[in-house]
């Protein structure tokens, strides 16, 4: 189900393609966060017109609202989205870093607290996947420990233990059920690796997670709290335990420079609630880096956001009417900034691909640290 395509003869960045049941997703890509099935201020529709080939979901949040039983009366999560695309599916794991969510963990599953309604859900590891072929997602993801990053090495060890043995779990309990959504549609399934911040840890689990046979692996536990530096360091223990034959996704990162930093260490997928939660605080991204929307230097700024992107906020608003549109406290800012911050990081992706397809890569990442990452860019 994934096929390599070109290798960077200087990096460990590649280009490849997966199949699913609805349809082949080039890699590396970028996808947005849809976790109550829909992306923050922009539509499936805009998500698709964008060019976008995939979403990630949240199984257990959508498993409380809306609930399984529309998701299955309509056909499907792809069906009451009307988005057709590649859906992935996370289990509920990252939902253990929030205080109103978990109630209390063992190795038989986790309890959760329903924040809508005060009921309490306990979730063994099948329940998760069990969840997730009712939901009808393209790509389901392993129930996992996420730990706290600052964890000591006593519990990190223990979350990656767990971890383990709730991947065998999830992994028996998708191979018996032939691999299938309830719809008949084939879903594959993806192990998560632990670790903290532990290099021995982040090997073990790393060897541990692809000797199980997943159809990809994933890097969990990252950018939520750690330094970039320690992220990239915990990614490259890592990489070179998972098989060059699967498909590899770093979880949680979707800033640009972190993507181009892990593409080159051979990571092939990325999701993140970064656009969209920077476009609410006015940080605007363009080829010449990150811009502060609402600050007065703006105020009289008739270009577009970006003068070398071609999105519909580009070619039809300038930065002053939309610095003045965040100054007036106006909710569709943020509807206009998500949708032009999504829409670059997806096409920022496409010319990526293109890149490394050219043999070129070397030369886009000299051009974006010269560019983007210029010092004093960010107003």
């Amino acid at each position: 189900m994934y096929k390599i395509k070109n290798i960077d003869p200087d990096s460990d960045a590649r280009t490849g393609e997966i199949k699913t049941s609805h349809g082949t997703v080039k890699t590396p890509f970028f996808m947005p966060v849809a976790t109550k099935l829909t992306v923050k201020h922009v539509s499936p529709m805009e998500i698709t017109e964008m060019g976008a080939q995939a979403v990630i979901m949240n199984a257990y949040v959508s498993y409380l609202r809306p609930g399984l039983d529309i998701i299955k009366k309509v056909g499907g999560a792809h069906n009451l989205m009307n988005f057709q695309g590649c859906i992935f599916s996370d289990s509920g794991g990252f939902q253990m870093l929030s205080k109103a969510f978990l109630q209390e963990i063992n190795d038989k599953g986790v309890k959760f607290a329903d924040p809508f309604s005060g009921n309490k859900h306990f979730v063994k590891p099948e329940d998760a996947i069990k969840i997730e072929r009712e939901i009808g997602s393209d790509i389901a993801m392993c129930l996992d420990h996420v730990a706290d990053i600052k964890s000591n090495r006593e519990d990190a060890a223990e979350a990656t233990r767990r971890t383990h043995l709730w991947a065998e779990r999830c992994k028996r309990y998708h191979d018996d059920h032939e691999n299938k959504t309830i719809y008949g549609k084939k879903q594959l399934i993806f192990g998560i690796a632990q670790g903290g911040l532990f290099k021995d840890l982040r090997e073990e689990s790393a060897k541990f997670i692809d000797k199980l046979d997943f159809d990809g692996v994933a890097l969990g536990g990252l950018c939520i709290g750690e330094t970039k530096s320690e992220m990239l360091t915990a990614a490259k223990w890592q990489m070179p335990y998972f098989s060059k034959e699967k498909p590899r996704y770093l979880m949680g990162v979707g800033s640009p420079e972190d993507i181009i930093d892990m593409v080159s260490i051979g990571i092939d997928c990325f999701d993140s609630i970064y656009p969209t939660q920077n476009a609410r605080h006015c940080h605007v991204f363009t080829r010449k880096g990150t811009i502060k929307l609402d600050k007065s230097t703006f105020k009289e700024d008739l270009s577009p956001l970006d003068p070398e992107c071609d999105c519909y906020v580009c070619k039809n608003f300038s930065r002053a009417y939309l610095h003045h549109l965040s100054r007036s406290f106006e909710w569709t800012h943020h509807r206009y900034l998500s949708y032009h911050n999504i829409y670059f990081l997806i096409k920022f992706m496409e010319r990526l691909r293109a890149a490394i397809d050219k043999g070129e890569f070397a030369e886009f990442k000299k051009d974006f640290n010269a560019n983007y990452r210029r010092k004093g860019q960010k107003k």
